[in-house]
């Protein structure tokens, strides 16, 4: 079981955690509970782009990775205070990212300009919780 020191050390890891948990877990319900409207105003979006055509397996791919990032980000925040490990939230912030550059894609090529810089702190914010929760690097703040 983690303790008070573990956790105050580690705070920043896990306030951001919570951040990503319910970023992606909005997202991803928000896809589910209006599929319909998410995939016409896509369509619409990138009409005029090689991307029309794969828009329901993109909004597929993204609702996926949206739910495991806020899932793995979740249960990551629950291993920590079991386990003291943050493991399990590098890897949700790494399939966060992974996320946000397929947004951060699909908005330039759609020419969403405002849009895909919209992204950009969610980005830092993930590869800030990368930083802090890097299981081999040796700047960990354990």
């Amino acid at each position: 079981m983690v303790d008070l020191e573990q956790i105050g050390k580690n705070l920043p890891a896990l306030l951001a955690a919570v951040m990503v948990a319910v970023l992606f877990l909005q997202s991803a319900v928000d896809k589910m509970t209006d599929w319909k409207g998410n995939l016409g105003w896509l369509t619409e979006h990138f009409s005029k782009t090689f991307m029309g055509p794969f828009v329901p397996l993109l909004l597929g791919t993204i609702l996926v990775m949206e739910l495991t990032a806020g899932v793995l980000a979740a249960v990551g925040i629950l291993y920590f205070v079991i386990a003291a490990t943050t493991v399990i939230i590098f890897w949700s912030a790494v399939i966060a990212a992974l996320a946000l550059l397929s947004l951060f894609f699909g908005q330039r090529i759609a020419k969403d300009y405002p849009g895909a810089v919209s992204l950009l702190p969610y980005f830092i914010l993930v590869l800030l919780l990368i930083y802090l929760t890097d299981p081999v690097g040796p700047h960990l703040i354990k």
